[in-house]
């Protein structure tokens, strides 16, 4: 892949709480509004490329800020070439590792520069990357909590009216009834055919996921993702063994050398990376090429407005995983219609900022 000569003038990063309007309570606690560290890189060419990271909590912040700051010491100057400052960046920051906020950091800014590269092209980054798909599936990702069961019903529907054809149900209390419970609430309140996938994050021991897997099977739910801790992948491949519901993992993988090993014991049977933990858009290039190798189907998580775009260029492409978590600050939102999200055709990624609700935003 040929990408345009651009040499990069300062790397700058911001971040804001955005707000969440349905906040999201999950086993592992409740996200009431979206940390986000922007990233802007600037070229002598006068493009500037964009890309973002989902900090989790807004303590992370201040410290990818001062990544970024960091980067720019290391890259002014130098050639907007993702591929080159994917591996020399992960190289110089080896000594004090590159996963957890400093590889989120890292990927913010891997994806900035793909931004920059598909606008000095002219060509939206999914058509640089050699695709020509321009729909994604999707699934809505907002909602469907760990609330009371009754309250379900109406929420799943309204989830399907915004678009879409398949929901993502919470899953993982204490009481296994409950589960059962808010499970068939969701599967009688949606029409037929429609997609509900479940996501315990992480809530549950291998032993407790095989025994719950009689009650689930029966709703049909299209995966059953990270039922224990995100790195038992040992414990996964004992809840795959024995379950006939697909297992899904990925969100926490923080490489594409995690998620290979995860393949080779047989932790899963579908993957799901995060584009702000594998690498942003180059190392999800290199995880899609991991997954095509092992037959895998491929889904994102998070991060629609970039995801959409890599998605299109994995050959085992499956969902996207939508949130509206960054609109807030963007200009244009994505669109999703008949259950498949709009691919923009503009250049780059679509991602432009709404600088009012940033300085309104903004955390200082």
């Amino acid at each position: 892949m040929e990408l345009p000569s651009l040499q990069i003038r300062s790397v700058r990063a911001r971040a804001v709480n955005a707000p969440i309007i349905t906040p999201l309570i999950t086993s592992r606690g409740s996200v009431d509004v979206a940390p986000l560290l922007l990233v802007d890189v600037e070229t002598e060419e006068g493009v500037t490329g964009h890309g973002y990271a989902f900090c989790y909590m807004d303590l992370a912040a201040p410290f990818l800020v001062s990544v970024i700051e960091r980067i720019d010491e290391m890259v002014r100057g130098e050639a907007a070439d993702p591929r080159f400052l994917y591996k020399s960046l992960r190289g110089r920051f080896t000594l004090v590792g590159t996963e957890g906020s400093l590889g989120m950091a890292l990927s913010a800014f891997d994806i900035a520069c793909w931004d920059a590269c598909a606008k000095a092209a002219g060509l939206p980054l999914y058509k640089l990357l050699g695709s020509n798909r321009n729909t994604i599936p999707a699934y809505n990702s907002k909602g469907l909590s760990l609330k009371e069961p009754a309250e379900l019903a109406d929420e799943a529907l309204a989830l399907l009216g915004e678009g879409f054809k398949a929901v993502k149900l919470r899953l993982g209390r204490r009481d296994v009834m409950a589960d059962r419970e808010a499970a068939k609430v969701v599967r009688e309140a949606v029409p037929a055919g429609t997609v509900v996938m479940v996501d315990y994050n992480q809530a549950l021991t291998p032993e407790d996921m095989i025994g719950r897997l009689a009650l689930l099977e029966k709703f049909d739910p299209a995966w059953i993702e990270e039922p224990v801790r995100h790195d038992d992948f040992l414990g996964c491949a004992r809840i795959k063994a024995a379950s006939r519901i697909p297992i899904q993992l990925g969100e926490n993988f923080n490489s594409p050398a995690v998620m290979a090993a995860a393949i080779h014991i047989e932790a899963c049977d579908y993957a799901m990376p995060d584009i702000g933990r594998i690498g942003g858009v180059s190392g999800w290039l290199e995880a899609a090429r991991i997954a095509d190798a092992a037959d895998m189907a491929m889904s994102s998580h998070l991060y629609p407005e970039v995801s959409v775009h890599v998605l299109a260029a994995t050959p085992t492409c499956h969902y996207l995983e939508y949130v509206d978590w960054a609109e807030p600050v963007l200009q244009t939102p994505i669109t999703i219609k008949d259950g498949q999200a709009i691919i923009p055709d503009t250049p780059g990624l679509g991602l432009e900022w709404d600088e009012e609700a940033v300085a309104r935003y903004r955390l200082d």
